[in-house]
């Protein structure tokens, strides 16, 4: 009898998947951020500017929904796409609604509390697919979207 290989086994196969992958988030991440922070721009007067007072707030709220909203519709914010990489679960299918905002919402913590970006950071750097800390907790991956 015959068993079929594990999907885990087999997504490790190609190194292609992961290639430059750290790299292009790391180009993504600022693609965001600028268009977060453009979008928290555009939200400013409609607060009567009173924004300004709490704009780390707004950035991380507005970054917050868009981030959810972007995940959840392909896997990946627009930031991602420019760059060709996007999320998978750990079966290598896209991200449900529910598991994009648990992942926003792991991201969003570690944006808040700088030590668990730093490992995260770290962690993206060292392993062999790039795992950020979220994605360790998860069992998420970003990969290259033409694999």
């Amino acid at each position: 009898m015959t068993m079929s290989p594990d999907y885990a086994e087999i997504r490790d196969f190609d190194p292609q998947l992961y290639a430059g992958v750290t790299i292009k988030r790391g180009i993504a991440w600022v693609f965001d951020v600028i268009l977060i922070a453009m979008l928290c721009a555009l939200i400013l007067p409609f607060t009567a500017f009173t924004g300004l007072f709490f704009f780390p707030a707004l950035m991380l709220f507005v970054g917050f929904i868009y981030r959810w909203f972007t995940l959840a519709g392909g896997s990946s914010t627009w930031g991602m796409r420019l760059m060709g990489i996007r999320f998978r679960d750990h079966r290598g299918a896209p991200l449900t609604s529910g598991l994009a905002l648990a992942h926003t919402a792991g991201y969003t913590i570690s944006i808040a509390v700088a030590p668990l970006q730093l490992i995260s950071v770290v962690l993206m750097l060292v392993t062999p697919r790039g795992q950020g800390l979220t994605d360790h907790l998860l069992g998420t991956e970003a990969i290259n979207s033409a694999y």
